[in-house]
């Protein structure tokens, strides 16, 4: 497989011009900054300050490396109207694959956090896949969103910044919970990796995929980090909306890649996350991998000009899954 290495595209480099722009808008965005004695620098976004939209929006840009256009859109879901996101990106391997997928289990002693973004890159997590896309970033600065609902030690930070081969000083975090709006922004944003990530998957060649675009609800608080994992997921399970332009010549391969594509294909497929995740005792190798999918997919293939489709979306289990109650 010959991959083409942009080289010129540093996702550190990017990241940390947003995580600037962040912090000289932490008032604004309900944000709040510190410095670790190592000198991180930490922004919580909602783990104890209020953070919100605006700074849901800044982790999403973080995470994509801001080599993505985002805005809010109006969802419409069933009779109702809810907060959605709307995600285009003309570097789709690079924003969604070496950067915003969150390939890095952070493990320090009694802390864990889900690490994505630009700093992923630079401590290669997960390696093979790194090398799988040619992808290779040089920064002396390195920018992590965590996925966490307590804020990282320095004995965190002083992890991330020797894996990623740079000075503590030059590491850039910032973290929310789940159970936060900043938190379930960034997991909408994801619906292009989740694609991505799902075709990957499948054995297709991701490095064909040249431009992506996606619409999502965004998930309202509805309990804690794990009941909000669940909802979280479903936006992108029931509701996740993908479009992307592939070069793959071989039409009748790429077709049979898109009609597996939708979580629909899921044995699990059908009832709100948090409840198979329940059935499953929380043990999320109990619960059938295909599911992580966005509920549709539409291709437009560049060489035969031909665009396919596949999957649905569902909005009756995500209404069940975000509780609405009409009043």
């Amino acid at each position: 497989m010959d991959v083409l290495v942009i080289s010129m595209i540093s996702v550190n480099k990017y990241g940390y011009k947003a995580f600037v722009e962040m912090l000289d808008n932490a008032e604004e965005l309900n944000i709040e900054v510190s410095e670790l004695s190592n000198g991180t620098t930490v922004v919580d976004a909602g783990v104890n300050a209020p953070g919100g939209y605006g700074a849901g929006m800044y982790l999403s840009r973080l995470c994509l490396a801001d080599l993505a256009e985002l805005k809010f859109i109006p969802y419409q879901l069933g009779d109702h109207t809810v907060a959605g996101i709307q995600v285009a990106t003309d570097h789709p391997l690079i924003a969604c694959m070496a950067s915003q997928y969150a390939g890095w289990r952070l493990i320090v002693g009694k802390y864990f956090a889900m690490g994505s973004g630009p700093a992923r890159a630079l401590s290669l997590n997960p390696k093979d896949l790194y090398e799988e896309m040619g992808y290779k970033d040089s920064s002396d600065k390195a920018v992590i969103v965590l996925e966490t609902d307590k804020l990282p030690p320095e004995e965190v930070a002083d992890k991330i910044a020797t894996d990623c081969g740079i000075d503590a000083k030059d590491l850039y975090i910032a973290a929310a919970p789940t159970s936060s709006i900043a938190g379930s922004v960034q997991i909408s944003a994801r619906v292009v990796e989740t694609g991505m990530h799902k075709m990957h998957d499948l054995g297709f060649d991701i490095t064909s995929i040249k431009h992506g675009f996606g619409i999502i609800p965004i998930s309202p608080i509805v309990g804690d980090d794990t009941k909000c994992m669940g909802s979280t997921n479903d936006c992108i399970i029931y509701a996740g909306k993908t479009y992307y332009t592939i070069d793959y010549p071989d039409i009748d391969e790429l077709t049979d890649y898109v009609k597996k594509v939708p979580s629909e294909t899921s044995r699990d497929y059908g009832k709100p996350f948090y409840d198979t995740f329940k059935a499953a005792g929380f043990d999320f190798f109990k619960v059938d991998g295909a599911m992580f999918a966005p509920a549709e997919i539409i291709v437009n293939e560049l060489n035969s000009k031909k665009t396919i489709a596949s999957g649905t979306a569902n909005p009756h289990v995500l209404l069940q899954s975000f509780g609405i109650q009409m009043v």
